[in-house]
């Protein structure tokens, strides 16, 4: 039953990852890629306040988009598990209980956002009209949130079954509902950002429902919610989902003291920052679907204690997404003119696209190597580790990196140090996830989150 349902006990893990790589990187490729159409036909109304207030709202949107993933990893490790283990009733108990968690607290923390989105917008530095605009797009985005938990929850659950191809398609169709909303809103009814928002609330609402829709006709569907049964489930999701939560909180931290630190050089520098955050995932989506890809390969085989072959795929992932960055590097930098024309870029815009289309995308490899250990760490046990990696990270690191390469080269500098930042916490997040890997073993099995069971306990008692 376990071999029968649980895919990835077998085979070339190569090709797994692969496979789910590129399955998963082609959905968000459709979303990221929409993301960056809306830079672009912002940028085509030739006002750099609007492209600012992108920048400015993207980087509080990463914090409602970091609880949505942290959420679809706990779902997604626990159903992985249960199926590496021959458990599919508990794989779909888990896949219900988890989505009625995710849409509650999503809830409650879209909702605290919004009733924050002013002071939020002038912590990161926006100013006067700038700001106006930026609380008006995330007005319309956040409350959007409940839908995209669903949707981001509903692909884990869809990968952590091998089904990558389903949870692709869910995306993409998302992607294409934002596509042809984007210009009828934006040019056709004049809504400018107005226009380029409501468009995203209509691509979120369309993911979280096509999401949904192959897990109830080819995976057994979600069981009614079993009251007892949901209860017991709180304590390994919250296990999981906490210290994923706040690793993926980390990042939104990070990129705010980073635009932040932008905004002292201007509208042109925060443009061009936000062009490179949207230039940013739609050239590597295949890394940025590397920890959910590998997480589910990496949790059923440790569910089935195959422990041999969790260390091979964690190999495998990071084998595969060197291959990757070295041609999208490559790429980027050959078109690195005609990207930036597409913008219209010019002065220090010019500058920051043409330093990320350079070195910088050789030293993205160090995101992936982070990518790919919190994966481990998530699925083997020891989610506070990605936790504690990506914090380091996002603060211990980036503070010091981006005021010094701010102090010595400018605005190019504050790109520069959020890279060194990601140098030297890869580095470390890849030291720790092959110690973890080598003392997983078969002793390790009974009780792997007890001692983060009681950290979690202990930080409750000390609340």
């Amino acid at each position: 039953m376990a071999e029968g349902r649980a895919k990835f006990l077998s085979g070339s893990l190569l090709r797994h990852v692969t496979v789910m790589s590129l399955t998963s990187a082609v959905g968000i490729t459709a979303v990221f890629l929409v993301d960056f159409i809306d830079m672009i036909f912002i940028s085509m109304l030739g006002k750099a306040e609007l492209a600012a207030a992108i920048g400015y709202a993207g980087s509080i949107l990463f914090f409602t988009t970091s609880f949505s993933i942290g959420m679809a990893i706990a779902v997604g490790a626990l159903v992985a598990r249960s199926l590496g283990a021959g458990n599919e009733d508990a794989a779909r108990a888990s896949s219900t209980h988890g989505l009625i968690y995710g849409v509650g607290f999503g809830g409650l923390f879209a909702l605290c956002v919004w009733l924050n989105i002013p002071t939020f917008v002038r912590w990161i530095g926006a100013e006067t009209e700038t700001a106006a605009l930026a609380e008006t797009y995330l007005r319309i985005i956040v409350p959007s949130l409940p839908f995209l938990v669903v949707g981001m929850m509903g692909g884990a659950i869809l990968r952590a079954h091998g089904d990558a191809r389903r949870a692709m398609m869910a995306t993409i169709y998302g992607g294409g509902m934002n596509a042809v909303l984007d210009p009828i809103l934006i040019f056709g009814l004049g809504l400018d950002l107005t226009g380029a928002a409501l468009a995203s609330v209509a691509a979120r609402v369309v993911i979280g429902v096509t999401a949904l829709v192959p897990i109830y006709r080819h995976h057994g569907g979600l069981p009614r919610p079993d009251p007892a049964a949901m209860w017991q489930d709180l304590r390994p999701m919250m296990i999981i989902g906490c210290p994923a939560i706040l690793t993926q909180l980390a990042t939104p931290v990070g990129q705010a003291i980073v635009t932040r630190s932008m905004a002292q050089y201007g509208l042109e520098a925060v443009a061009g920052m936000a062009i490179v955050g949207r230039l940013m995932p739609v050239s590597f989506a295949v890394v940025f679907a590397l920890s959910g890809a590998v997480g589910p390969i990496l949790g059923q085989n440790y569910g089935a204690q195959r422990f041999d072959r969790v260390r091979a795929g964690f190999n495998a992932a990071l084998i595969f997404a060197a291959g990757v960055i070295v041609v999208i590097a490559l790429a980027l930098f050959g078109l690195r003119d005609l990207i930036a024309d597409l913008f219209g870029a010019t002065g220090v815009t010019r500058e920051l696209l043409f330093l990320f289309c350079g070195p910088l995308a050789l030293l993205f490899y160090f995101n992936a190597v982070l990518f790919v250990s919190n994966a481990a760490f998530n699925n083997l046990g020891h989610p506070f580790y990605s936790t504690w990696m990506n914090w380091g990270r996002n603060t211990v690191a980036i503070i010091p990196f981006v005021w010094l390469g701010a102090y010595l080269y400018g605005a190019p500098g504050v790109l520069i140090g959020q890279s060194l930042a990601g140098v030297v916490f890869g580095g470390l997040a890849w030291v720790l996830a092959r110690r973890v890997i080598v003392q997983e073993g078969p002793q390790a099995v009974r009780g792997r989150f007890d001692r983060e069971g009681r950290l979690m306990s202990l930080l409750h008692l000390r609340k």
